[in-house]
Parts: C-alpha cells; sequence; structure tokens
C-alpha cells in the first residue's frame, strides 16, 4: 500500500473495508511530521433517534408513566418500548427497528413532547434498515403503512403480536376486517386472511369456555345487605411529615379536568331533583345477576340507568345535543354514547359507551365491564374518552345522596346519581314498607333547555326505572 504525503489529517475515511490493513507504527513517517495512527474498533451500527411522533387529538405533550425497556436491551420491530399519558388517553408506544437501546432521553413522571426524541437505537447499518433520514427523525407514517406506534381506540385496532404476524406474512393491516370488538383485529383474522390468500383449510378456532364464577356455598348463607352495616375504610398509604411545602405541575387527566371544567364555568347551569323508587328494579336485578355471572359479566344497576336514559334522549333530543361557541347553532346528535364518571387512581375520567340507542341492557354491562376493566388499568384509549353526548355520575357508589354535577362541554346536561337506601314510604293502601330509593341531580345548559323539559325528560326516565318491565316496550 503506498501513502503519500497528507496535508490535513482531520478526517479519514476508508471507503471499502477490504483495503484496511493494521499497520506498524514505525512503518508511518512522513517528510515533514512524524505522524502515528492507531487502528481501533469501528462499530457498524447506527444511532437511530426515534422521535416521539404525532398522536392527534391536537397533543403536543405526554407524560411518561411506564418504561419496557432499559439501556442496553435488544428490541425487535412492534415491541413495546414504553407507556404514555397525555391529557386525554393511555398510548402504548412501539418500536419501528430492531436493535439495541442506547439512551431513554426521558424518566418515569417526566414530560415527552412530540417531535422530540424519546429514545436513540442502534441499529445494523449493513440491513439497511434506516434510511439516511432516519439517522436524524422518524419519516411520517403513511396511512397504508403498518402503524408502529399503537394508539389504543385508534380505526386499526391489533395488538403488537397480530401486528408482528401481519407484517412477517406481509398482510397491510387496512386489508383485514376485524371481528373484535370495535373492529379491532384479531389473530384469526390474520390467519382467515391467509386462507383466502393461500386456498388452505384452517381448522376452527375453539371458542372459550365462560366459565361462570365461584359460587358460595348454601352452607354458609350470606349476611344480608341490610344488617351488615358498610363502615368506611381508610386508605392505608404511608402518611410521611416532611414539614415542607411540595410542589408539583398538573399533567395527566388532572389537567385535562383543569381544562374542562375551566369552559364549563361559562355554561349557565340549572338544577333539578327527583327520588326514584328502586325496589321493583332491585328485584329484577336479581333475577338476572346469576344469568349474566353465566355468561361471564357482571350486572350492575348502570347498565339500566343508561339504557333507561336513552330512551328518554329519543323522546328529548336536545339533551343529547352540542351548542357551538357562538350559541348561534344546536347539533341533535344522532348517536347516544353516554360518559359513565370513573374515580380512577389517575383520577377522575369519563369513558362513554357508543352507540347505547342499539345497545341491550346485557350489550351495555359488556361495554361497562371493560371500560372498568381498561380505566383500573389506566389504559383506556382515546375513543373511550372522546365523543360522548351525555354523562351519568354514579357518585352513589361511594357515597352521598345529592351532587351538584357540572356539565362535560359540549355536552347540554349531565346526571348524578345517589347511593341506594332502604327507606320508610306509603303504597296506595296507606302501608308501610320497605322501598328502595335513590335521588337523582340533573344539571342542563339553560341556555338551550329550559326547566320544564328537564323536569320531563326526569320523568320518563323515573318511570322507566320504577317499572323495568315498561322498557321492553320501547327497547330496539
Amino acid at each position: 500500500v503506498r501513502i503519500h504525503r497528507v496535508r490535513s489529517c482531520s478526517s479519514i475515511r476508508f471507503i471499502k473495508s477490504k483495503y484496511v490493513c493494521v499497520f506498524d507504527k514505525s512503518a508511518l513517517k512522513f517528510s515533514h511530521q512524524q505522524r502515528l495512527f492507531r487502528t481501533s474498533a469501528v462499530s457498524c451500527g447506527q444511532i437511530v433517534q426515534f422521535k416521539l411522533s404525532d398522536i392527534g387529538e391536537g397533543i403536543t405533550e405526554v407524560t411518561v408513566k411506564e418504561w419496557y425497556i432499559k439501556e442496553g436491551d435488544s428490541v425487535s420491530q412492534f415491541d413495546s418500548i414504553c407507556e404514555v399519558q397525555s391529557d386525554k388517553a393511555s398510548v402504548t408506544i412501539t418500536s419501528r427497528y430492531d436493535g439495541v437501546i442506547r439512551k431513554l432521553h426521558y424518566s418515569i413522571d417526566e414530560i415527552a413532547f412530540v417531535g422530540k426524541p424519546l429514545v436513540d437505537i442502534e441499529i445494523d447499518a449493513s440491513k439497511g434498515v434506516a434510511s439516511e433520514e432516519d439517522v436524524v427523525e422518524t419519516p411520517p407514517m403513511s396511512h397504508e403503512e403498518h402503524t408502529h406506534q399503537e394508539i389504543k381506540g385508534h380505526k386499526t385496532l391489533a395488538t403488537p403480536a397480530v401486528r408482528r404476524l401481519a407484517m412477517e406474512n406481509n398482510i397491510k393491516l387496512s386489508e383485514v376486517v376485524g371481528t373484535g370488538k370495535d373492529n379491532r383485529i384479531l389473530k384469526e383474522d390474520i390467519l382467515n386472511y391467509l386462507a383466502k390468500q393461500t386456498g388452505a383449510i384452517l381448522p376452527p378456532s375453539p371458542k372459550a369456555e365462560i366459565v361462570p364464577p365461584f359460587r358460595k356455598t348454601e352452607a354458609v348463607p350470606a349476611a344480608p345487605k341490610d344488617k351488615a352495616r358498610k363502615i368506611p375504610v381508610p386508605v392505608s398509604r404511608p402518611i410521611v411529615f416532611s414539614g415542607k411545602d411540595k410542589t408539583e405541575p398538573v399533567t395527566g387527566f388532572q389537567k385535562a379536568m383543569v381544562k374542562t371544567m375551566s369552559a364549563a364555568l361559562k355554561i349557565p347551569h340549572f338544577g333539578y331533583c327527583d327520588e326514584i323508587d328502586l325496589t321493583q328494579l332491585v328485584q329484577l336485578r336479581e333475577e338476572l345477576k346469576p344469568l349474566a355471572e353465566i355468561r361471564g359479566v357482571k350486572l350492575s344497576f348502570m347498565p339500566f340507568f343508561i339504557k333507561a336514559a336513552s330512551l328518554g334522549l329519543l323522546q328529548y333530543p336536545i339533551l343529547n345535543a352540542s351548542l357551538d361557541e357562538n350559541c348561534q347553532n344546536v347539533t341533535y346528535k344522532a348517536s347516544h354514547n353516554i360518559g359513565v364518571a370513573m374515580d380512577t387512581e389517575q383520577g377522575l375520567i369519563v369513558p362513554n359507551v357508543k352507540s347505547v340507542q342499539v345497545c341491550s341492557v346485557f350489550d351495555i354491562a359488556v361495554e361497562l365491564n371493560r371500560l372498568q376493566s381498561l380505566g383500573s388499568a389506566g389504559q383506556l384509549g382515546t375513543s373511550d374518552l372522546t365523543g360522548g353526548t351525555f354523562t351519568l355520575s354514579n357518585i352513589g357508589t361511594i357515597g352521598g345522596t345529592y351532587a351538584k354535577a357540572v356539565i362535560l362541554p359540549p355536552e347540554v346536561a349531565i346526571g348524578a346519581l345517589g347511593k341506594i337506601q332502604v327507606l320508610p314510604r306509603f303504597n296506595g293502601n296507606g302501608e308501610v314498607f320497605k322501598a328502595k330509593i335513590m335521588n337523582v341531580s340533573w344539571s342542563a345548559d339553560h341556555r338551550i333547555i329550559d326547566g320544564a323539559t328537564m323536569a320531563r325528560f326526569s320523568n320518563l326516565w323515573k318511570s322507566y326505572l320504577e317499572n323495568p318491565a315498561s322498557m321492553l316496550l320501547d327497547l330496539k
């Protein structure tokens, strides 16, 4: 190998690795200046800054809630990297590349910004996975590509395992019809799609057997609920007195509540209260509860409250409407997306059951079970938390009989339900009996809803619940 005089040695680049040789230091000498070249192992990896892409809904920042990887871990495409939480939903971020995690740009509970690096991933440059632009930033994803950031509640719903299966078989998720809840794409959907393409015959997938929950034996009867008085149990948290003030930023769902309630102050509220005799409904639920348990569903009173509200909204659609910012137009919503306020560790959240007007009581119970499970795990998606048209808040599960509910814009009405109490009441013959009484407190937007409309709706809702059989005439 001939070496000519080098005037500038700030950077030396070997184009092809086959010309790189190991020299003895004493052999590398120049006439004007002696320079020593030291050989070093050059990594063939390429560092890619994986940036947080736009996750929609106008979200510009999120809170990192959990890392599923650490520096030095190897990841593959579609592997979960972390879970982030915005003021609207929780989102699981998955990897675009196969490689090794070299740097985490954020710690737990830190704020990550859209468009900023989330992690640095070292990929194998020889495989040509990333283009020249990928080294600087993550390119935007087209709608026809597989989604590498799994957004719960997006139009294309699928788990990372299903996405991996689709990628390995070169299947576009947009071409597969999902048969799961909310058109979620299941593993069976991918296999059926493959079968149609190849002509293969797949065995039918076994259906999961519904196992009813364990029931108590008759030898040990449960104590009557009337006699067993509930005593509030304090939250078992260690109490630490630091003696110093503590300041924390407003983040996550709490930040959304600040924004929503600030907008709610612009709405002139008016209230309307009444009491409901749920004696017949309590009896009906006790009869249907075992049947629901056999199907693997917990049946509470809430599905009946929601369905009765939907039947009432068919008669009074103004309560299922929205008013524009300039108060010039009223939009009557076609779907009854009834929200249910939930108390979670992340704060108050209000997911909603979609299209209640075409759902049965059992359908509503199934959806409520799903929403409650996701809410407890902090995994509710954007579609679950947006699009509500009417809201019910069951404050009675915690305690209290009355509440002054605050409207959630752009909705125009909300109801707060108290706890069910056993109180003395008179029947038609003037005899005293034990009645199951629940109080309801309605709040409505007085700009477009008058008191008479709210009272008539409440009376209709009340009649459905006091005489549950009457709902059969109007059920769709």
